[in-house]
């Protein structure tokens, strides 16, 4: 099957689930009458029901777990840090497997949830060196890598479909090597001047304003569903064979599941 034929679509972890931006098999971003579409699915497993076998997938979201954490994270991250300059403080270290899994249960209160929090970090710093706990940030998106991952260790024909990559070293390498002068928020806040720089390097590779200008999706941010639609395009990266992995090739973790950051 030829680039073309083949459907693309850009993942982003959002509050109800994972926002999809996707791109019929044939279509260009700039063609009217097969635009892209955005949509918000509950699990990854409903995402992958309503896509074609065949699809290239790109997902902001860790993919390969180390056994063990080495500084500067599993070997991606330190690798695409230095491309972002002032960004790179949005590429966070993803701890072991196992504080990964420390908790895996729904917390009901927000003393259950930092309960969890602080024993992941006790295995976290027993499973690194040097020792280091984990980041609130990191931890709140445990349950969806471990989503994730529990599909890649079941369904290993996925790998091979299912690309993990990171918004700001795709803006970045879109960009021509060059990082995003402006954050996309500020003290948590969305910042219209880092999204609409965004929106402009989306633009000049095929995407519509009025698509970019839309509101998201019920249950996504509007930051999320920018970084999906960066996505899509790492995945016709991926597909047209013009993407490259960090590293590359690709580390593999303890499952076979290759670890790699690709844009």
């Amino acid at each position: 099957m030829t680039p073309a034929e083949t459907a693309l679509v850009g993942v982003d972890g959002c509050k109800a689930g994972w926002i999809a931006v996707r791109r019929t098999p044939g279509s260009t971003p700039r063609n009217p009458g097969m635009a892209p579409s955005a949509d918000v699915f509950a699990s990854f497993s409903a995402l992958l029901a309503a896509i074609p076998d065949d699809a290239i997938v790109a997902v902001d979201m860790p993919i390969g777990l180390p056994e063990f954490s080495q500084k500067g994270g599993r070997g991606p991250e330190a690798l695409v840090r230095p491309l972002l300059g002032t960004r790179q403080s949005s590429v966070f270290s993803i701890p072991s497997r196992a504080a990964l899994y420390a908790d895996i249960a729904d917390f009901t209160t927000v003393d259950a949830w930092y309960a969890a929090h602080r024993r992941a970090s006790d295995i976290a710093r027993t499973t690194s060196d040097p020792p280091r706990g984990v980041s609130i940030q990191a931890f709140g998106i445990f349950s969806k890598i471990r989503e994730l991952d529990a599909l890649l260790i079941a369904r290993p024909d996925l790998r091979s479909r299912i690309f993990e990559s990171h918004p700001e070293v795709a803006f970045c390498r879109l960009n021509g090597g060059q990082a995003m002068q402006l954050p996309k928020k500020v003290k948590g806040s969305v910042n219209p001047a880092g999204m609409a720089e965004r929106k402009a390097l989306l633009c000049r590779h095929g995407y519509e304003t009025g698509f970019l200008d839309q509101a998201p999706p019920r249950g996504a941010a509007a930051d999320d569903f920018l970084d999906a639609a960066a996505m899509m395009l790492i995945a016709g990266r991926i597909a047209h064979g013009e993407a490259r992995p960090y590293p590359d090739p690709p580390l593999t973790d303890g499952f076979g599941i290759p670890v790699a950051i690709w844009a």
